[in-house]
């Protein structure tokens, strides 16, 4: 799969987990799993876990990177 065709599913991927990450989850995060602006620390980490959960899972809903059974 070339970059500019997982281009959409990326951008979804990251729209969704930062929604997740900064509407429904920070306000209930302990201090030191919140994000802070232009710091690297376990809040950027969780955003991170979360985007590419969101990125695999679209990719699987569209068959991309499942290996083809084989005939039976």
């Amino acid at each position: 799969m070339t970059a500019i065709r997982s281009l959409p599913r990326a951008l979804v991927a990251v729209l969704a987990g930062n929604a997740i990450y900064f509407a429904l989850l920070f306000s209930h995060l302990p201090d030191w799993l919140r994000h802070r602006p232009f710091a690297l620390d376990a809040g950027l980490l969780l955003d991170f876990v979360i985007c590419l959960a969101i990125f695999l899972a679209l990719g699987r809903v569209r068959g991309i990177g499942v290996a083809p059974r084989p005939p039976s």
